[in-house]
């Protein structure tokens, strides 16, 4: 071929380019042309010639392959996801444990990128840092049981175990929610830190009171928050402040549920708590507080049959509770009737004097008449004060959140524990995990289904010798009847649902009841039914 070029050594014009390399070559001296199809507009004619550039090269004529190239869109991938998680000084551990992963090959994809997501979780864990996995999986944009699935392959092929990998840190989680969360940043900093201990106080108890045990923690961080939003006047609504925390709202309503059920529990033990019931708990939430905080501080003792051999004198947290500056009357709804304290500070004298029965003390009415004319003798002006503060106490009706002396936050459980601790310390009340009673509900209620598909296939299988109830419906099983009714989608046909379907089925086909309570059928079928090996 001719070009209008000439060869740098002979001055020739034809050239020859060779198939492999793609370069010029003189077809008379055979000598290479340094400088290839580029024609500088720059200059003038007489300017430097530039290099052709090929795709995939640099200037310097280096040709990147796929391996380079996919290398590069990893560690490009990494680096974006942990900025917008705010990872930035974890990348190098996280793309080491990638690389260490992978055997230093990466990958591309949506499943690399699920990766990424289950290392970034895995680090941030071993450090007692974690993120939820629902955050997680919202950033990667992919299921939170994909995440979740990953997650255990990566701790698999680490063999993380024990102290490498420890517990998700629930108080880490309320913290960091209270100071990521949006719903928070109007509020002034110094109520924020007194919000996040009575959190953390509010949370570690629950967690005592075995609320978090089976459960997602992210529901119960949610209702805790909110519970100490609304003692503190902090406008705050549950559905917002789920949905900044990436946590389920009806789960986190079912939490906040369980969580005043319980405190309406600990607040039988009050003088009022008889009156206490889940639409006023909130109002009594600050003496329930300072009770469970108060008995959190106390040293333990030997357990007696005698409530007042507790180790905490019941009289005297609620004597501090109802003594204040002002002449309160604390109620169930905050309205000022009478000054109670007046009553334990009479009882508790008189208990130290020797006085056990107050009733014994007998006064007759002439002298209590002669003794009340000489005090209003000596005090002309309590007449006329005692009228005026009558008058005031009457108007006058009591706002929890303006008392802020009821929150001391010198407990222990005010500060982070380990679950050991935490399980030590006595806050007034004992409960049973509610997932434990659900469960045990669910279990039984799985029982008499079980029960009554027995009868049921009884009745076909053995129709003389079936020992039938009246309350026990056949006709779901009994084709030859002269009416077949049909079922529709989460619809209950002539009181048989779809669980009691599966339930005849995996007894039909011989599974052990004791399997079938514990309620995983989907696993029984693939196990007994789809690959029993029956065509």
């Amino acid at each position: 071929m001719s070009s209008s070029h000439h060869c740098t050594h002979c001055t020739s014009t034809s050239f020859t380019r060779d198939d492999d390399t793609g370069q010029l070559y003189c077809s008379s001296c055979g000598a290479t042309q340094p400088f290839d199809q580029f024609e500088s507009n720059l200059g003038g004619i007489t300017a430097p010639q530039g290099t052709f550039i090929h795709i995939g090269t640099s200037g310097s004529g280096t040709i990147y392959s796929y391996k380079d190239r996919k290398l590069f869109s990893a560690r490009t991938s990494i680096e974006q996801f942990t900025n917008r998680l705010g990872l930035s000084s974890k990348t190098i551990e996280i793309n080491s444990m990638i690389s260490n992963i992978t055997d230093g090959e990466f990958g591309q994809g949506d499943w690399f990128q699920v990766l990424i997501g289950a290392c970034c979780y895995v680090v941030m864990r071993k450090h007692s840092r974690p993120f939820s996995m629902d955050e997680i999986a919202n950033a990667v944009n992919c299921d939170v049981y994909e995440l979740g699935r990953m997650i255990i392959r990566v701790v698999d092929f680490l063999d993380l175990r024990g102290s490498d990998f420890p517990e998700f840190d629930i108080v880490h989680m309320l913290k960091r929610s209270i100071d990521s969360c949006h719903c928070f940043e109007d509020v002034d900093r110094s109520l924020v830190d007194r919000m996040k201990k009575q959190g953390v106080f509010l949370l570690q108890c629950a967690v005592k009171l075995f609320l978090s045990t089976g459960r997602r923690p992210l529901p119960l961080v949610v209702a805790v928050l909110v519970l100490v939003a609304e003692i503190n006047q902090v406008d705050v609504r549950l559905e917002v402040l789920a949905k900044e925390v990436h946590a389920i709202v009806s789960t986190c309503r079912t939490r906040y549920k369980e969580l005043l059920e319980t405190l309406v529990k600990v607040a039988k033990v009050l003088p009022w708590g008889k009156d206490i019931t889940k639409k006023n708990i909130v109002k009594n939430v600050p003496f329930v507080i300072q009770y469970m905080e108060k008995k959190s501080m106390e040293k333990p003792v030997e357990k007696s049959k005698s409530v007042d051999r507790t180790g905490l004198d019941l009289g005297d947290v609620v004597t501090e509770c109802l003594t204040q500056e002002e002449e309160y009357e604390y109620g169930v709804d905050g309205l000022v009737q009478r000054k109670d304290s007046q009553y334990y500070s009479l009882q508790s004298n008189a208990d130290r004097e020797g006085v056990r029965d107050v009733e014994t003390l007998q006064i007759s009415p002439e002298c209590l008449s002669l003794m009340y004319e000489n005090f209003l003798n000596e005090n002309p002006g309590a007449m006329s004060s005692r009228s005026a503060n009558v008058k005031k106490r009457r108007r006058m009706e009591f706002d929890f959140q303006e008392c802020s002396e009821w929150w001391n936050g010198e407990s222990d459980m005010s500060r982070q524990l380990i679950l050991k601790q935490l399980l030590a310390k006595d806050i007034g009340v004992e409960t049973v995990p509610p997932s434990f009673i659900n469960g045990q509900l669910k279990c039984k209620m799985r029982r008499e289904k079980i029960n009554a598909a027995k009868k049921r296939i009884k009745r076909i299988t053995h129709p003389l010798h079936a020992d039938l109830d009246g309350d026990v419906n056949l006709g779901i099983l009994d084709s030859t009847g002269p009416e077949k009714r049909k079922k529709r989608r989460g619809m209950v046909v002539d009181g048989i649902d779809w669980e009691d379907l599966i339930i005849e089925t995996l007894i039909l086909h011989q599974v052990k009841e004791e399997e079938i309570e514990k309620g995983h059928y989907n696993t029984l079928l693939g196990l007994y039914v789809f690959n029993s090996g029956i065509v």
